[in-house]
């Protein structure tokens, strides 16, 4: 099939998707009243639904969708009766402010702060430089890079906050030491460097609270609902443990799952060292951002403890001193183009849905439908992290963003801690989630990096679901544990 004819399929099977999406929509809304759920709430469901079809089958951007909820929320809720006083109509006025609730979340804020990070990093190639340098001290040895490739994952993620970003400084680099042995990017070897990249990256995805953009939806929901921040080392005490052991588990998964067709890439450290003389001496302006991201660090990880200054509003005044003339790295001029916008705006549009769906009861609703039936408030708490956290991963098959994911679910998993009755247990049980829905390792189509790594064609999906399921499988099976014992020494649970 040539591509104008994938063109005409891709956009005739759009509208189906489209029209889908309104017949759901149209669908729940026209529904007959359902007890214990409230006009505005069967509404908000409704919209969601909408959102769903778009977000798993991708018939218009996250942007485009993104402009439709806003819309369909001032709208549908707009002329729903309000939940204060049910005599009364919403408005559109009030339904609007609800559906852009999400723009004056701290979350955004944050979201937006860690672009321009990410585009720091690359406008000075700062991120290129330090994986480079890694990888040209880990060895020539096929199981040495495999090992350099987690480490430069695990580095990145505490200075890149963007997997993107991160995902994209190490594969073309692991690509290069391939070609440069003489072998294609589809290679064993290739295909051993780069799943072994991505994943490690969607591991530490979970590890840092600063490392992905989901983390900040799920913090979002989290501060308004329990008025509760969660500190960047509280974060870290909670979950970098299970990503390190995840790490080491990866290692031996990957290095036993592929064998590649050389034991070793002698001609790989040759290019190494030949991009790091390209790169030159370290710029000021590299010296600068290293200083300033040391210092972000360590604002971030004292944060509760030696100042009372939060992580988002620190990492605003650092983005402050990056754009500032003489000591930053970039102008507004350089770097505004480097700044995906459109993500912003999903990311408050998602976080907006989430708190309609609490705010109407839909999520209340709903989550005693989906788990009301299992019997969970009499069973064990592990048997319930058990149950929705295998509901969590399995319903992940069907989404292309974990962001969209927490915006869809947490809200549910918030409204079925009250539901349950979890007391204490409530912040950590839905965190626990927020980390399942960051365990995207089956599939390239799970996340943005390995949408970016399957690109490449360095590997199949049959490949990347030979290394994610057993991962999947441990994953799982290491949340049980960790359940069961370490997060309850730490106070988690």
């Amino acid at each position: 099939m040539n591509a104008a004819n994938q063109q005409t399929k891709k956009m005739k099977w759009q509208w189906v998707w489209i029209a889908a999406a309104f017949a759901a929509l149209i669908a729940i809304t026209l529904l007959p009243h359902m007890k214990g759920l409230p006009i505005a709430g069967q509404r908000a469901l409704a919209i969601l639904a909408f959102a769903l079809i778009l977000w798993v089958t991708e018939a218009v951007s996250y942007q485009v969708s993104a402009a439709m909820i806003v819309g369909l929320i001032a709208l549908l809720i707009g002329l729903a009766p309000s939940i204060q006083d049910p005599s009364q109509m919403t408005g559109t006025g009030n339904a609007l402010a609800m559906a852009l609730s999400g723009f004056s979340s701290s979350a955004v804020a944050l979201v937006a702060a860690a672009l321009f990070l990410a585009a720091a990093m690359q406008v000075t190639n700062l991120h290129k430089r330090l994986a480079l340098w890694i990888l040209s001290r880990v060895g020539t040895k096929t199981s040495n890079l495999v090992f350099g490739a987690i480490l430069v994952s695990i580095v990145l993620a505490f200075f890149v906050p963007s997997a993107t970003a991160r995902a994209g400084a190490v594969v073309p680099i692991l690509l290069g030491m391939v070609a440069a042995f003489g072998l294609p990017n589809n290679s064993k070897l290739g295909a051993l460097l780069v799943i072994t990249s991505v994943q490690a990256v969607s591991i530490w995805n979970i590890g840092i609270k600063t490392a992905a953009a989901q983390n900040m939806v799920a913090l979002g929901f989290i501060q308004k609902e329990f008025e509760t921040d969660i500190t960047w080392s509280s974060w870290f005490l909670y979950a970098a443990p299970w990503a390190f052991i995840m790490s080491i588990l990866l290692f031996f998964v990957m290095t036993h799952l592929i064998k590649p067709e050389t034991k070793a890439l002698e001609a790989g450290k040759d290019l190494i060292e030949n991009q790091l003389k390209e790169l030159g001496h370290l710029k000021a302006s590299e010296i600068r951002l290293i200083v300033i991201s040391l210092l972000l660090l360590l604002f971030w990880t004292t944060e509760g403890k030696l100042h009372p200054f939060d992580t988002t509003t620190v990492t605003i005044i650092a983005i402050g001193i990056l754009l500032a003339p003489k000591i930053g790295v970039f102008d507004w001029k350089s770097v505004e183009h480097l700044i995906p916008w459109g993500t912003v705006i999903v990311f408050a549009v998602g976080i907006s849905l989430g708190t309609v769906l609490l705010d109407t009861h839909g999520a209340q609703w709903l989550s005693n439908k989906i788990f009301g039936s299992l019997g969970l408030e009499t069973m064990p708490l592990i048997a319930t992290i058990a149950l929705v956290s295998l509901f969590n991963i399995l319903i992940h098959l069907g989404f292309a963003s974990a962001t969209s994911l927490s915006s869809a679910l947490i809200p549910i998993f918030i409204a079925l801690t009250s539901t349950i009755h979890l007391g204490d247990n409530q912040i950590g049980f839905v965190l626990i989630q927020q980390f399942v829905i960051s365990i995207g390792f089956l599939l390239p189509v799970n996340s943005p990096q390995g949408m970016l790594a399957y690109g490449t064609g360095a590997f199949t999906a049959k490949d990347f679901l030979k290394s994610g399921l057993p991962l999947t499988i441990i994953g799982y099976l290491l949340i049980l544990l960790f359940s069961m014992t370490y997060w309850k020494w730490v106070g988690l649970l």
